[in-house]
């Protein structure tokens, strides 16, 4: 039985900044971040309170691939592995050439008593690099779990709801407190000596206050559904009426098995029961399970009794599995039976979501809407002026336990109206961000467009996302010239094309300046001058209604147009496709292709370590 991690969450109030040449003035953007949680140390204790036996196992799995913070000299390092055989007790050997012991080092140069004498040892290894004279300069850094903070939050704590919400409390500062921190900080900059000293000698100068600027709201959206359609309200949430309206495409689901263990019998049929009720406002008709009863939770179990049922049953059109708790080694087997050795689209469903009466008909209704995706339907759309247009979407994940091997996701659309899906996986080798291994990706996806619409797209417009400022000059000289080398496979063909790299990670923040006080700026607002790039096309879109907290635009900076899209026809189609998440009705921050080859990656690298098989393809299989 697992007990609970319960981590005491010590958070930092820091300012991330960044700095943006904007011709003759510099933009200095930055927002308040908590950092530092928790301490590796007091999760290592309590992970060994939950499993003594694999203790060490469970450690190195965690703590691999994250970043920590030392507060003793406000450095970062990426964990590459853990070394249980040294402690604090060892000694190493300073620049100097003098042998020190790890208790003496922390002791002599800041003044740190290290308590836990027994614990091991982080390992970091940097990147190799030359030093002055040419010489290249490899080798490790060992750090202390004790003086160590791991940023970011950890898998374990990402499933619990509860503790989730205390540190949303902790960290979402709503506008009115983001802007007081901001001013605060403005305030000490301008009262201290030294920082306005150091500030003068760079002939720079910090205004007092937030800049104020002009930015405009796009109009809201049509909904499109198979027998209605309606304009969004301005909390952008249509659950109501998908939930009550027949989807655009919906798939019979006539041959699926539901597997459960003994102890979950009550809860199947609850769920069956109430699927068969709300299937029918959806317009999807639905046939009675085959009904598989476990003996047990195991693993091989699960695995075992999926593979015979596959084969005995002939066509299975779906594979439900219900599972006692949160279990990550349970969930990653049965999607890699199901994705990669016997393909057939799975869910998995946990059995606490579904042990509450209360919340019962909800959580069905979003089952069986992803069921539906899975299945190959379309659940809504919305209006695109642009003719013969596919909408790619491209991400990379880092898979930190297969040596940081870089796994592509890419989605494209191969309909008219944006609602038919195509997307494949790209394995490549470390540390390999710009994508190698395009022209399979995007030669089949355009052979796809061709069967369902006997035409090729006019128009491909590309979001390209987790590219840094300082890729955006590789993906535009290496990585397009690679996607407009794919068109050679077809004759006379050379569509028009849009290429945007979509911006998370940035320290922009918006608010809109109310009469009485600073609020989160409407979803649809734009910004596309003043703090923008003067070397690129480029704009910052909120899409998403933001309930906690402060709002943070999405940037996209577009890197090609030859479609010859005018900045606002590139707007009002980005804030379309962020409508366009099946897996949730409502707006989400980044066009929808672009978070379904978000989830792809994931799924492809965290869980699968290996490419889906292709029958997959044309299905959402990974939501």
């Amino acid at each position: 039985m697992h007990s609970k991690l319960n981590v005491v969450l010590p958070s930092f109030l820091a300012f991330n900044s960044q700095l943006r040449f904007l011709g003759s003035l510099l933009s200095i953007g930055g927002f308040p971040v908590s950092q530092g949680c928790p301490l590796n140390f007091w999760l290592m204790h309590a992970i060994y309170q939950q499993n003594k036996e694999h203790f060490q196992d469970e450690c190195t799995k965690l703590l691999v691939g994250n970043i920590v913070i030392t507060r003793y000299n406000n450095r970062t390092y990426r964990i590459d592995d853990v070394d249980w055989n040294k402690t604090p007790k060892d000694s190493f050997t300073m620049s100097d050439g003098k042998e020190i012991t790890f208790l003496e080092y922390y002791s002599k140069n800041y003044g740190i008593t290290v308590k836990e004498e027994d614990q091991p040892l982080l390992i970091h290894r940097p990147s190799e690099r030359q030093n002055n004279h040419g010489m290249l300069l490899k080798g490790e850094i060992l750090l202390l779990p004790e003086l160590s903070f791991m940023t970011g939050i950890p898998e374990k704590m990402k499933k619990d709801f509860r503790a989730m919400k205390d540190l949303a409390q902790q960290i979402n500062l709503s506008p009115k407190q983001h802007h007081s921190a901001l001013e605060c900080l403005l305030q000490r900059i301008a009262k201290n000596e030294a920082a306005t000293n150091e500030l003068m000698r760079w002939g720079l100068r910090l205004q007092k206050d937030v800049h104020k600027i002009e930015g405009r709201v796009l109009p809201m959206e049509r909904i499109n559904l198979k027998n209605t359609s309606f304009i969004t309200s301005q909390e952008l949430n249509w659950v109501k009426e998908v939930t009550r309206d027949p989807s655009i495409l919906t798939i019979p689901m006539h041959f699926w098995a539901l597997f459960y263990p003994k102890r979950a019998m009550d809860q199947a049929r609850e769920l069956v029961n109430m699927l068969e009720k709300i299937a029918g406002p959806i317009g999807m008709r639905m046939s009675p399970p085959a009904w598989v009863e476990l003996k047990d939770d195991r693993i091989e179990t699960y695995v075992r009794t999926i593979q015979s049922t596959l084969g005995a049953e002939g066509k299975i059109q779906m594979v439900v599995c219900i599972i006692m708790g949160p279990r990550d080694d349970l969930y990653g087997a049965i999607k890699k039976l199901c994705c990669v050795q016997s393909p057939v689209p799975s869910q998995v469903v946990n059995v606490r979501t579904i042990g509450q009466p209360t919340r019962l008909r909800s959580v069905a209704q979003k089952i069986l809407l992803q069921i539906n995706c899975k299945l190959g339907g379309e659940l809504w759309g919305v209006d695109i002026p642009l003719k013969q247009l596919m909408v790619i979407g491209m991400d990379v994940y880092h898979d930190p336990s297969r040596g940081m091997r870089s796994v592509v996701g890419f989605v494209a659309s191969i309909n008219l109206t944006l609602t038919k899906w195509y997307s494949r996986v790209v394995f490549q080798m470390p540390h390999q961000e710009i994508v190698d291994s395009l022209k399979l990706c995007l030669v089949g996806s355009l052979k796809k467009f061709y069967e369902v619409n006997h035409c090729l797209p006019e128009k491909i417009v590309v979001y390209r996302d987790g590219v840094s400022d300082g890729q955006l000059k590789t993906v535009a000289n290496y990585e397009i010239p690679q996607l407009q080398k794919c068109f050679e496979a077809f004759e006379n063909y050379q569509p028009k094309m849009v290429v945007f790299v979509v911006q998370k990670k940035i320290s922009t923040n918006l608010y809109l300046a109310a009469p009485q006080n600073f609020v989160t700026p409407t979803p649809g607002t734009v910004v596309d001058h003043t703090i923008t790039s003067c070397e690129w096309v480029d704009f910052y879109l909120l899409a998403h209604h933001v309930r906690q907290g402060c709002g943070i635009p999405t940037h996209y900076v577009c890197v090609l147009n030859t479609a010859n899209l005018s900045p606002d026809h590139m707007q009002r189609l980005t804030f379309k496709l962020c409508h366009m998440y099946w897996n949730w009705p409502g707006t989400i921050r980044v066009p929808a292709p672009c978070k379904y080859a978000h989830k792809l990656a994931f799924l492809s690298g965290h869980i699968l370590h290996h490419e889906p098989a292709i029958q997959l393809c044309e299905n959402l299989f990974f939501l």
